[in-house]
């Protein structure tokens, strides 16, 4: 699949883990990357709040599981410091319980620590531009998980706000290319992010979209 890069400006990243060889190899991969700049790499999680408060940080990416202050509880003390900072956590945990808390903890991203170069570059531009990237393999398990708790996911988490407005326009019946028009954006683009709603919700039809869009109030 084709990506475009269109990210808005240059990613300020600092990268924490408590394993050195993890940020070497973090830091060699970045520099490679054409927009994106390391600004500060740290293996004791501790001292994450005091850099994020004194440089200037666009995108934290940390693991989930640390010594000290794990990833969830820097990204709980940094909603409440930083509201624009955006969390990626990178991870070898991958089942459905992590990843409910780590979007209940207000986590901007979530990928495997097995996931390739393009797939790490397309988070960063999706964090930039979007706001939010959940790796496609893994939010099935999130959209289809039923909790009957009190404290519900909050399963739109897991949609950029462009593929919200492309399931809203599909809610309400419209074409592919009424929806391209729409947002200005051409009929492959509506195309793709189709295929990202059906990925991502694990619905087999449009049904299974539009029933997702009733379910959180988007279908007019």
């Amino acid at each position: 699949m084709m990506r475009t890069n269109t990210r808005i400006s240059t990613a300020r990243l600092l990268l924490v883990d408590d394993h050195q060889i993890v940020l070497d190899s973090l830091q060699l991969l970045f520099r490679e990357m054409p927009g994106v700049e390391v600004v500060g790499t740290l293996s004791d999680s501790r001292k994450v709040i005091t850099f994020v408060d004194t440089n200037d940080v666009d995108i934290l990416i940390c693991d989930l599981h640390m010594p000290r202050q794990s990833g969830l509880e820097l990204t709980m003390a940094l909603r409440l410091r930083h509201p624009d900072l955006k969390i990626l956590i990178l991870t070898m945990a991958e089942d459905a319980t992590a990843i409910r808390e780590a979007v209940r903890a207000g986590v901007s991203g979530y990928v495997l620590k097995r996931t390739g170069r393009n797939e790490l570059q397309w988070a960063i531009d999706q964090l930039m531009n979007e706001g939010h990237y959940f790796s496609p393999e893994l939010v099935g398990q999130l959209a289809s998980f039923n909790t009957n708790g009190s404290n519900p996911i909050d399963e739109l988490a897991i949609l950029t706000d462009r593929e919200i407005e492309v399931l809203t326009l599909i809610a309400d019946e419209r074409s592919t290319q009424q929806i391209a028009d729409r947002l200005f954006i051409s009929v492959p683009t509506v195309e793709t992010h189709r295929r990202h709603l059906m990925q991502k919700l694990g619905a087999k039809s449009v049904v299974g979209m539009v029933k997702f869009a009733m379910k959180h109030g988007l279908a007019h």
